[in-house]
């Protein structure tokens, strides 16, 4: 039996491919309209150090949880390193939803390393749930080709956010699971 040789990596410790995971539930975002972090603190990582992507490194995000919304209510979803935009749902429109499981699954890869303007990163992805009619999957993408913003000579922490069109206590987001992984 061969083993498989992982590259040292200044962000993969021990060789794992796994770089964190969310051990305790995120607050709910809910009855605002302030742009908020979905996730919670757990194990690992989730800061790359400036000079610690390579070309071709590769990542997948997934969360999953439990929503609820007002139909035709606006959320947004957007993945972010710092103040850059990794990626974004746009404006998704609600279809009435109580209680309601979620799941977001995203990959990234890195393109091309350097300063803002020659850096660069793909990432696409997906944001599902469940409404309440027919229980049947609402199923929404968000891809995104960041080469003007990106920085790899700096520390990248990523950041998952959750924004409502309208403030409503029934309007609401909670992440219950959050794993982030290394895959190429």
């Amino acid at each position: 039996m061969s083993k498989i040789k992982v590259e040292n990596n200044p962000f993969l410790g021990s060789g794992n491919i796994g770089l964190f995971a969310q051990t305790a539930a995120g607050a709910a975002v809910v009855n605002t309209t302030t742009e908020t972090t979905l996730t919670n603190g757990g194990v690992g990582t989730l800061t790359v150090p400036g000079g610690g992507f390579r070309v071709g490194d590769s990542f997948t995000a997934i969360l999953s949880g439990t929503l609820s919304a007002n139909n035709n209510e606006g959320l947004t979803i957007r993945l972010k390193s710092g103040s850059t935009i990794l990626a974004s749902t746009g404006t998704i429109i609600m279809s009435g939803a109580t209680n309601r499981k979620w799941i977001l699954q995203a990959t990234f890869t890195i393109r091309s390393t350097g300063a803002a303007g020659t850096a660069a990163i793909y990432t696409s992805g997906f944001f599902e749930y469940l409404k309440n009619a027919s229980s049947s999957v609402e199923l929404f993408n968000a891809t995104s080709l960041n080469n003007t913003t990106f920085d790899t000579t700096i520390a990248n922490t990523l950041n998952i956010t959750a924004q409502w069109a309208v403030a409503s206590p029934t309007n609401s987001i909670t992440t219950e699971s959050f794993n982030l992984y290394k895959i190429y």
